[in-house]
C-alpha cells in the first residue's frame, strides 16, 4: 500500500500531465467530488485519494484515446 505522500506525489504529477498535454480537460479536474466535498468537515483517506488519482487516469485515458481516434479519422 502507498503512503498518502506517494500518493499526492502521483496526484501532482498526473495533474501536470493533464494541464501541459491535454489543457482543455483542467476545467473538469475541479468537477471531481473530491475537489468539491459534500460535507462541512470532509475526512480525506489514503481510500479517497487513491480513487481521486484513479479518476484522473481514467479522465486522461479515455480523453487521450478519443482524441486520437479523432485525429486519426481526419487524416
Amino acid at each position: 500500500m502507498k503512503t498518502e505522500d506517494e500518493i499526492n506525489a502521483k496526484i501532482l504529477e498526473i495533474t501536470m500531465k493533464i494541464q501541459s498535454d491535454f489543457p482543455e480537460l483542467s476545467k473538469y479536474i475541479s468537477e471531481i467530488p473530491i475537489t468539491i466535498p459534500n460535507e462541512a468537515t470532509p475526512e480525506i483517506s489514503l481510500k479517497v485519494l487513491t480513487d481521486y488519482y484513479d479518476t484522473l487516469q481514467i479522465l486522461m485515458k479515455d480523453y487521450a484515446q478519443s482524441h486520437n481516434k479523432l485525429n486519426s479519422n481526419t487524416q
